[in-house]
C-alpha cells in the first residue's frame, strides 16, 4: 500500500476513481479505531456509484502508517482537522472534496469546516459523529477496554492495525476516558459551518445518542439533512450498506453534480 509523507510521518493511503484534475475528491476520515482497511470496499463502492474519486488514508498510530507518540492530548482531534487534514488535502492537490467522516472522523471533519473555512471542502457526510462526550459513550468505552485486555478484541484489531495495535487502542482509549476529556465540546464550530451537511445516526449506537445529531442541526447555518437508521449501530456503511450508499450518491450529486 502506498504510503504519503505529511510532516514527520508516513501515512497509509489508497485512491480509487478519478483524480482530484478531473472530478471531486471524496476524503474519508476514520473512527477512533479504524484504519483504511476497515473501511472494506466502501470507499470503492461509493467512489464506483458517484464517479467521484476517493482517499482514503490512515491517521498516524494507525493501520501501517507510522506509529505516534503517546499520551494523545485531549485536542488531537483539533491537531487532525486543524494542521494535518490540510496538508493532506495540498499534498493530493485537491480541488474540490466531500468530507466522509465516521465517529472521531466526523468530529475532525466538523472542526475542519468550522476552523478554518477552507474553500476546497463542499459538503461533510457524518457517520455517527459526535460534539460533546456521552456518558453512554464513555460506558462503552470501559467496556471495550475490558475486552481488549481480557476478550479477543486485541487479537481481532490486531490484522488490521498490526504492530500498531496497542498505539492506536490506547492513543484512543486512554484519552477517552481521561478526565479532562469529559468536557470536550466543539459545538463553537458549528455556527461558522455554512456546507450542507448530511447526518448519519443508527438507532442502536453503542457510543452515542440522536442528540449529537440534533446538535449539529442546530448548530451549523448550511442546509442539513439527516438520515436515522433503525437497527443499526455506530458504523452505519457496514450495518446498512445499500441505504447508506444510495444516500451518499445523491447528497453527493446534489453538491457537485
Amino acid at each position: 500500500m502506498p504510503h504519503l509523507k505529511i510532516k514527520d510521518h508516513q501515512l497509509e493511503y489508497e485512491w480509487h476513481g478519478p483524480g482530484p484534475d478531473q472530478a471531486p475528491t471524496l476524503v474519508f476520515l476514520h473512527e477512533g479505531l479504524g484504519c483504511v482497511a476497515m473501511w472494506k470496499d466502501f470507499p470503492a463502492q461509493v467512489a464506483a456509484a458517484t464517479g467521484y474519486g476517493a482517499l482514503v488514508y490512515s491517521r498516524a498510530g494507525y493501520g501501517s502508517s507510522d506509529p505516534c507518540e503517546l499520551p494523545r492530548p485531549v485536542r488531537f482531534m483539533h491537531d487532525e482537522a486543524l494542521n494535518t487534514l490540510p496538508q493532506v488535502l495540498d499534498a493530493f492537490e485537491i480541488r474540490d472534496a466531500i468530507l466522509i467522516g465516521h465517529s472521531d472522523g466526523g468530529s475532525i471533519a466538523l472542526i475542519h469546516a468550522g476552523g478554518i473555512r477552507d474553500a476546497r471542502v463542499k459538503g461533510l457526510i457524518l457517520l455517527a459523529p459526535h460534539v460533546f462526550v456521552e456518558d453512554l459513550g464513555l460506558d462503552s468505552i470501559r467496556r471495550i477496554r475490558d475486552d481488549f485486555r481480557n476478550g479477543d478484541l486485541r487479537q481481532r484489531l490486531q490484522r488490521y492495525h498490526g504492530k500498531n495495535t496497542d498505539t492506536a487502542f490506547w492513543g484512543w482509549n486512554d484519552v477517552w476516558l481521561n478526565s479532562d476529556f469529559r468536557s470536550w465540546n466543539i459545538e463553537e464550530y458549528l455556527p461558522r459551518i455554512s456546507v450542507p451537511v448530511l447526518l448519519i445516526q443508527g438507532d442502536d449506537d453503542q457510543y452515542g445518542t440522536r442528540a449529537q445529531i440534533e446538535a449539529i442541526e442546530r448548530g451549523v447555518v448550511g442546509p442539513s439533512q439527516k438520515l436515522l437508521l433503525k437497527n443499526c449501530g455506530h458504523s452505519p456503511h457496514l450495518d446498512q450498506f445499500e441505504q447508506i450508499l444510495t444516500a451518499i450518491n445523491m447528497f453527493g450529486r446534489s453538491l457537485l453534480p
